[in-house]
């Protein structure tokens, strides 16, 4: 859990309807970081969509339809068949996107940080808590940011 992004989402009141824009920003932006443990391509293209309706080149309605899209396909995948559970970073950046996409930022946020910790050092990593230290370290940073210009 990722306590001081979660006390800079609260002080800006994230989950505010004004703020839906910058919820979409930010989830998108945690999720490139792990962009490339994408498995599939519909997931890929998923995150794509995001950027298409942050660029202001889809409608409110393909961004839902991307998203109902995205949730079933973070249920569906078949997780990790690796013993050390590196394959789970798969898992965690596919469900990263569904959340991404629906504009649920923070989950977004704790999916993506899974999907990097896995992603470096499977099962192990993902039991130590310093081990998603440099991720929550940057998430607070770029949300930060993002706020800032919103």
């Amino acid at each position: 859990m990722n306590h001081a992004l979660e006390r800079v989402a609260r002080t800006v009141d994230l989950d505010s309807p004004a703020n839906e824009r910058l919820r979409l920003a930010f989830a998108r932006a945690c999720v490139q970081r792990v962009a490339h443990l994408l498995e599939d391509p519909e997931a890929v293209a998923a995150l794509q969509a995001l950027g298409h309706f942050l660029a202001g080149e889809t409608d409110r309605d393909a961004l839902a339809r991307v998203a109902a899209d995205a949730a079933r396909l973070a249920n569906r995948h078949p997780g990790s068949r690796s013993l050390d559970g590196c394959g789970h970073a798969a898992v965690s950046a596919t469900y990263a996107v569904a959340c991404a996409v629906a504009g649920k930022a923070l989950q977004a946020a704790e999916y993506a940080a899974y999907a990097a910790v896995y992603g470096q050092g499977g099962y192990g990593a993902v039991a130590d808590p310093e081990s998603f230290e440099p991720e929550y370290a940057w998430q607070a940073e770029r949300f930060t940011m993002l706020a800032e210009a919103h």
